[in-house]
């Protein structure tokens, strides 16, 4: 049996997991992801992998983006310090580890996941978006991600779907990930005076009967399915796969999303209309991860 590792840093954890070659995870382990100080996280990631057991063939690595995929940087996020930005990655932890190691967008990789094991495996032309604290896309194709000329295919979080519409850190107002994302979410219902920990009580409120929850969680599903009519009119995917917190735990939101896509698509291409709720854990990133390790090593 082969094994590869999949690791997926995030601005709060960081998790690292042996995967074998039928993409099952083996080990998986979970630590916080130091965001100011990259060195920190990136010697604990190449300690835990010495104490598996374990010959591997390379290592994938799940970032958020955008990326620098020629170089391995992370360009620019909003999760991870400045001293994150620009250092490569992979050639870092090759380096600590002794291992060939690939760096790939995150939501890519979930996408990967997905595409190879998930809702999609029966699939030649899938779409996922993950809607989270932030709001994430990835399309693969014939099994490959599709990276497009530059690296940057398919971050949509700074989309404009509603001009002049809410303002969400760094982003333009009025993107996507200001709107829809569980952070949006809660941020425009703290606003508004609505006392909430997350998007799933803000929906809560929606279904009591709150007006303000309500017209919150409209707007956010409205205006994600403008954004996934939209990818459907440009990519023709023959399905879409919702996960991320927002779409995996409140019930009924991927429902909701595919008839609100299908009164914004021409009526030839309605029918064609599939979006379902993601059935892999939290865990898709490092499955793709993982899975990106083993096509490499394969490639060569």
């Amino acid at each position: 049996m082969k094994y590869s590792i999949g690791i997926d840093i995030g601005g709060s954890n960081t998790r690292v997991a042996v995967i074998d070659e039928d993409l099952n995870l083996i080990e998986r382990v979970q630590f916080k992801t130091d965001a100011q100080d990259p060195d920190v996280t990136l010697k604990k990631i190449a300690s835990l992998i010495s104490t598996f057991n374990k010959e591997f063939v390379g290592i994938g690595i799940s970032c958020p983006g955008p990326l620098d995929l020629e170089t391995g940087y992370i360009l620019r996020t909003p999760n991870l310090g400045e001293k994150w930005w620009t250092l490569p990655i992979p050639g870092t932890i090759s380096e600590l580890t002794g291992l060939p190691c690939y760096l790939e967008n995150d939501a890519n990789l979930a996408g990967l996941a997905e595409a190879v094991v998930g809702e999609g495996k029966d699939k030649e032309f899938v779409q996922f978006l993950t809607i989270s604290t932030g709001v994430g896309s990835g399309q693969v194709i014939h099994k490959q991600i599709v990276n497009g000329a530059h690296g940057f295919a398919h971050e949509i979080a700074n989309c404009i779907v509603w001009p002049g519409g809410p303002s969400h850190g760094n982003l333009v107002p009025g993107a996507i990930e200001a709107v829809s994302s569980g952070t949006a979410i809660t941020t425009r219902a703290r606003n508004a005076g609505l006392e909430v920990a997350h998007a799933g009580e803000v929906n809560d409120l929606a279904v009591a009967g709150n007006e303000v929850a309500q017209k919150i969680m409209a707007e956010a599903k409205e205006h994600l399915a403008n954004m996934i009519a939209t990818i459907i009119a440009i990519t023709d995917p023959e399905i879409i796969i919702l996960g991320g917190s927002v779409a995996m735990k409140i019930n009924g939101f991927a429902e909701d999303i595919q008839e609100l896509v299908k009164a914004r698509v021409f009526a030839p291409v309605a029918p064609y209309v599939d979006i379902r709720r993601s059935t892999l854990s939290e865990d898709s990133g490092l499955i793709g991860a993982g899975y990106l390790a083993f096509s490499k090593a394969a490639a060569k």
